[in-house]
């Protein structure tokens, strides 16, 4: 008997059961956690950092924000958040994979970083109260999820009305020859500089494959005005390399 189409799901160009791509996934987050940011320099040529600056600066948080930050891996963003964030408010670090989240966690603490609770949460399950966050940040996590729209719709639920999600994912760069430069290090430099670095070849020709099968800017953008967003817009950042996408819960909670 033929199975249903709608228990498959990407692991990078591959086709595998829904079920297992958290685990696969995992595996590969387990082998690249210890080199997450050297690597993120090497690939982006540092520019990754700048990219988290501008999404945080245009996400309009406030102080007294309660902020829920997703596949927060080694605590990029909640560093950047952290000052922006006053007692009255609450910042929380999350990732569904343990080694990424103790390796944030570890260097928040190495850092002198306080204030920011950790937690080990999937995307598409967030256990929290409807209406309990101003503010959900994901940074470069959300092409990892294996069902995005339930993802999306989680996430709708937890935010306050009048609260915003912010995605930082990369894209579709808009200049077709630049694209096939990017494709050209994306699939044959990137993998071999993981070799490199981090001993794993695989697993960043897995993430290069799963940037390709992200949806692009518009498809996002249509994915989370489907899932109940307003105001949904997205910004491209170095020619689309990477997308700030962003979108409001309604004001009327329904």
């Amino acid at each position: 008997m033929k199975k249903d189409n709608q228990t498959k799901t990407n692991f990078g160009f591959k086709e595998v059961d829904s079920n297992i791509k958290a685990d696969l996934v995992g595996n590969v987050f387990d082998t690249v956690s210890k080199n997450y940011d050297l690597m993120n320099d090497l690939m982006s040529f540092g520019i990754h950092r700048l990219w988290k600056k501008v999404t945080i600066e245009t996400s309009g948080i406030r102080d007294d924000f309660v902020v829920l930050d997703l596949a927060g891996g080694t605590g990029d963003m909640v560093k950047l958040m952290r000052e922006k964030i006053s007692d009255k408010g609450v910042l929380i670090l999350s990732d569904i994979n343990q080694s990424m989240l103790r390796e944030g966690r570890d260097r928040l603490i190495n850092e002198g970083i306080e204030g920011i609770q950790t937690a080990q949460i999937d995307a598409q399950y967030l256990p929290f109260e409807d209406n309990t966050f101003d503010l959900i940040t994901i940074a470069f996590g959300l092409r990892n999820v294996t069902n995005k729209e339930k993802a999306l719709q989680s996430i709708h639920n937890a935010l306050k009305p009048g609260g915003k999600l912010v995605v930082l994912e990369f894209s579709r760069p808009q200049n077709e020859a630049f694209r096939e430069i990017y494709d050209l290090f994306s699939f044959e430099v990137i993998p071999k500089i993981g070799e490199l670095i981090a001993q794993t070849e695989e697993s960043y020709r897995y993430l290069a494959e799963s940037i390709r099968m992200h949806p692009v800017q518009e498809e996002l953008k249509k994915m989370m005005e489907d899932s109940g967003f307003t105001k949904c817009k997205f910004d491209n950042l170095t020619n689309g390399v990477v997308a700030i996408h962003s979108g409001q819960k309604g004001m009327i909670d329904a």
